[in-house]
């Protein structure tokens, strides 16, 4: 390997951590633990995460977060014991400050037409099974305890 060239971290599963600051990306990144520690996808994901990212780049200029998959080898952390097998993922809603900072759907700054719209996109691929989102005005959701300030995109694949 060619000095300088990094290599993108992977698992003993083979997923790949989700880039963290790629040169002119569509999202940004956050979770808990930082740094990329909860961000380890089944290779589905990352494609479904790299397509959204160039649908929603055709019409908005606003980055998109994209927050909590899975931690390596299928380690959990509690409160997201549903994102072990790397095909959850946690998506913030959009702002319409374009701030990249949490936000709920009942407060001001939360810009419900764009989150539709991303929600939308993601609804429109094959694999996406479920999004548990508390603002049910969007088409499709369903509501889960503590899904007021991200949504959870879930996929139609068993489990590695």
């Amino acid at each position: 390997m060619p000095d300088g060239v990094p290599i993108q971290p992977k698992d003993g599963r083979s997923f790949f951590m989700l880039p963290q600051a790629p040169e002119e990306a569509n999202y940004y990144v956050y979770g808990t633990p930082g740094e990329g520690a909860h961000q380890y996808a089944h290779p589905s994901m990352l494609t479904l995460i790299f397509w959204v990212e160039k649908e929603w780049a055709a019409t908005e200029k606003r980055k998109f977060g994209v927050g909590n998959i899975s931690m390596a080898d299928k380690a959990s952390t509690g409160e997201h014991r549903s994102h072990i097998n790397g095909l959850q993922v946690d998506v913030r809603p959009m702002r319409k400050d374009g701030l990249h900072l949490p936000v709920t759907w009942q407060q001001s700054a939360y810009d419900g037409e764009a989150t539709a719209k991303l929600i939308a996109i993601f609804f429109s691929h094959p694999l996406v099974k479920q999004v548990l989102f508390n603002d049910t005005r969007i088409p499709g959701v369903r509501r889960w305890a503590k899904h007021d300030d991200h949504f959870h995109v879930g996929l139609k694949l068993g489990t590695k």
